[in-house]
């Protein structure tokens, strides 16, 4: 009877104790187990494997839903496998966590762009130049796709232009 109030005891002083919850955990402070799933993701990735990478992530954010750089990695996967859609969104979860992530801002700004999505696309631009104060590369590769968004736009227009009808001339034979 003795040893079940020692371990009851335990328990509530065990109970009382603050424990370190999601809320409290400081943004960078990302669970190990899901960093070291993230970096297996990586190699994965640069070694061409997309699927296995993808699994890694999602495992790397099932270990910790707030592993922003997963998301984004993600995303970015989504995007080299032709799913702008996907990304657009992975991205803007990413931006749930971190409104201000340059990567997040111009990753999405450039799935935009893939999908066609231009004015969105120059949104994300703006909203990208107004957080990154120095100079950001990804602000210049958002501007390169948007080009090449605008140049696609022209070419497309140009294949849909009604085209002129040539009239031939030719001889009547009247008499």
């Amino acid at each position: 009877m003795r040893v079940s109030f020692l371990a009851l005891g335990a328990g509530l002083i065990l109970a009382s104790m603050p424990v370190a919850s999601d809320a409290q955990r400081a943004d960078n402070d990302i669970l190990p187990r899901s960093v070291t799933l993230q970096k297996q993701g990586e190699e994965a990735q640069h070694a061409g494997d997309l699927d296995a990478a993808v699994d890694f992530y999602e495992s790397a954010l099932a270990a910790d839903p707030r592993n922003r750089s997963a998301i984004i990695a993600m995303a970015q996967v989504a995007r080299a496998q032709g799913l702008p859609g996907k990304a657009i969104s992975l991205y803007r979860e990413a931006l749930l966590l971190e409104p201000n992530d340059v990567i997040a801002l111009t990753g999405q700004g450039e799935a935009l762009a893939d999908k066609g999505a231009l004015e969105l696309a120059r949104e994300k631009l703006a909203e990208a130049q107004r957080v990154c104060k120095t100079d950001c590369p990804q602000i210049a590769a958002l501007q390169k796709a948007i080009a090449n968004g605008d140049a696609k736009r022209v070419v497309a227009a140009e294949a849909i232009a009604p085209k002129p009808v040539v009239a031939t001339v030719g001889t009547s034979s009247q008499n």
